[in-house]
């Protein structure tokens, strides 16, 4: 069962931030407050739109949620666990066991068949890649429409293509949250539209959560809920507009 699955029955929110401010250059001339005071939750199998101006603090704040950078105060649960209080072998461990990430460039290693790059996550978690993982890894690409694609390499794929890799990659080691950053920045219109539909397939199929941050109004109304991030506060938090 995946982490996702596992704890769906639990009551608590999957990600819960409260009073979240995070501050950089912290006692220089040049210190700045990037985010003022965010709370926001997530539950368990959402599938969240992430949007905001340039500067708004969606990066920052994606950094804080992916456990990259810490808060400089308040408080985050990410799985029922206050990561504030885990030190930095703790939080690597957590981001593995419990965070993918699918990024607006793809990083796929070029050496790499589209196979042994879905299933890196497991090489630097464990130092081998199991059977099962490798078998998860096919069902995954096929899942993303790519199973006669498993053994090209990324220069033999297209920019569409690639990402569905980046997507599979993201959810081999069955995590609660997938943080997506711009995944369809980089694309064009119809490509986009395509691993888009994908994300929504396979978060239906597998039950993940996703935070999807996205600069394409288009995009963030097929989610089912919208958080806008303005001068580092929540500006709003509701349904898109095509849900009931």
């Amino acid at each position: 069962m995946s982490a996702a699955g596992a704890a769906s029955g639990a009551g608590a929110p999957l990600v819960a931030l409260h009073d979240i401010h995070k501050r950089y250059n912290v006692g220089l001339p040049t210190e700045t407050e990037v985010l003022h005071g965010i709370s926001l939750s997530l539950a368990h199998g959402e599938f969240v739109a992430l949007i905001g101006p340039s500067g708004s603090g969606k990066s920052t704040l994606l950094n804080v949620l992916g456990l990259l950078e810490r808060p400089s105060s308040g408080t985050y649960t990410l799985a029922g666990t206050p990561v504030q209080g885990l030190d930095d072998d703790g939080l690597t461990r957590m981001r593995r066991e419990t965070l993918g990430f699918v990024f607006q460039f793809h990083h796929l290693l070029p050496a790499f068949t589209a196979l042994e790059n879905v299933t890196l996550p497991a090489l630097a978690r464990d130092g081998q890649v199991s059977a099962a993982l490798r078998e998860r890894g096919r069902a995954l690409l096929a899942g993303v429409g790519l199973a006669a694609a498993m053994d090209r390499k990324p220069q033999a794929l297209s920019g569409g293509m690639q990402q569905r890799v980046a997507i599979a990659r993201a959810l081999v080691l069955q995590p609660a949250l997938v943080l997506a950053d711009e995944p369809t920045g980089n694309l064009d219109t119809a490509s986009a539209d395509e691993v888009f539909v994908m994300l929504r397939r396979m978060h239906a199929e597998v039950g993940t959560s996703f935070l999807i941050v996205t600069h394409d109004p288009r995009l963030a109304a097929r989610c089912d809920r919208v958080i806008e991030i303005v001068d580092g506060r929540v500006a709003r938090d509701a349904p898109s507009a095509l849900q009931p």
